[in-house]
Formats: C-alpha cells, sequence, structure tokens
C-alpha cells in the first residue's frame, strides 16, 4: 500500500545516533515514531505494570510506582522465552500507537515523511511498514564510546545485545541509504537533508 506521505526506516549498530539522525529528521519536518519512546510509555502503564509484576515479582517496579527498567532488561535478555513474552504483551501496544500517530498527521501539509526510529526495526519486520530504510553507520570504537558514556555498557554488554539482532553488514545491505555517524555531529544535517529530498522526490 502507498503511503500518502513516505514512511521512512532507521536501522543501524546500537549506540550508532539512530536518535540523533531521528532528530534532524524532525527538524527538517517529519514526524518521527520512536519506538523507545513507546515503550516507555506502555511499560509505565498501570495495567501493563501489573501484569509484569504478576509474571516476575515486584521488583519489576521502583518505590515510585514507575517501571525497573533495569530489571526488566535483565529478565528478559537472560531468557528467550520471557523476551518473547513481553514482546507479545506491548508490541500490539506500541504499534497501535504508532498507527495512531501516523493517522493524525496524514493530511497535514506540514509534515513531509514520517520516520520510524526502532532498535528492531528488521527484527521485528517493521521494515515492511516502510517506503525506505536509511541505516546509521558508525564504527564499534565510536558506537562504544557513546554507550560507556551515556548507558555505562561495556563491549561485553554491546556484544551480548547484538548477539540478538541481524548483523550490521545484512542491515547495511538492506538499507537504499547510508548516513556516515563517523564525524562531528554538524555533519549529519546535510547528509540527512539531501537523503530525505531524495525520498520526497522519488514519493511524489
Amino acid at each position: 500500500m502507498r503511503h500518502k506521505k513516505p514512511i521512512i526506516g532507521l536501522c543501524g549498530g546500537i549506540g550508532a545516533g539512530k536518535s540523533l539522525v531521528a532528530a534532524v529528521f524532525e527538524r527538517l519536518g517529519c514526524l518521527v515514531a520512536d519506538s523507545d519512546r513507546l515503550n516507555h510509555e506502555i511499560l509505565a502503564q498501570p495495567g501493563v505494570l501489573e501484569t509484569l509484576r504478576t509474571w516476575w515479582g515486584p521488583d519489576v517496579a521502583q518505590a515510585d510506582g514507575t517501571p525497573n527498567r533495569r530489571r526488566i532488561a535483565e529478565i528478559v535478555f537472560a531468557d528467550p522465552v520471557q523476551k518473547e513474552r513481553l514482546e507479545s504483551l506491548v508490541y500490539p501496544l506500541i504499534a497501535a500507537r504508532r498507527a495512531a500517530m501516523i493517522r493524525a498527521v496524514e493530511d497535514r501539509s506540514a509534515v513531509t515523511a514520517i520516520v520510524i526510529d526502532s532498535p528492531l526495526l528488521l527484527e521485528s519486520h517493521l521494515d515492511l511498514e516502510c517506503d525506505t530504510i536509511v541505516f546509521v553507520d558508525a564504527n564499534e570504537a565510536r558506537r562504544l564510546e557513546r554507550l560507556g558514556r551515556e548507558r555505562g555498557w561495556t563491549a561485553e554488554d554491546l556484544t551480548r545485545r547484538e548477539g540478538w539482532q541481524i548483523p550490521l553488514v545484512e542491515k547495511r545491505a538492506r538499507a537504499a541509504y547510508v548516513v556516515d555517524n563517523n564525524g562531528p555531529v554538524e555533519q549529519l544535517r546535510p547528509q540527512v537533508a539531501d537523503i530525505l529530498g531524495k525520498i520526497l522526490a522519488q514519493h511524489s
């Protein structure tokens, strides 16, 4: 099905800077559907959090009643069955929220395109909803530096998490465009603007 506005999927390695690239798309007039943000909102819903408590015990919630994301991650990344269990609960809710966001801007001329920023774009088959895919490229040293600074991750953490994902070489091969995020952040805007221009021209 052809969408009224092009739907652009972002993929790349963990820590590659997909959120930075998404922010540039947003400044250029795109709506960004951020799967991580939507996931945080869904996990915080009382009904969802109560379900997690019944599955995994009270320590999946913080003292203030918000989700204990670190504990939830420990559980699901240690057990594929529990990971699939969580995904079967939250993915449909995220999909419904994302679809509502897209419908809301279909006729808004100020919004040029839709960007889906999801860490598991290909793994969860979200690419099937997209008109084109953009790969955000950053070398491992740069990704580790960013992940260490922002999340306290080690090389072992990165290796373990990426073991759950499609190899980067395959992600890149399935993308129509590549953004190089190995340099300073100011180099992103001209790259993204050029890619967006090409996508809009093809979609018109």
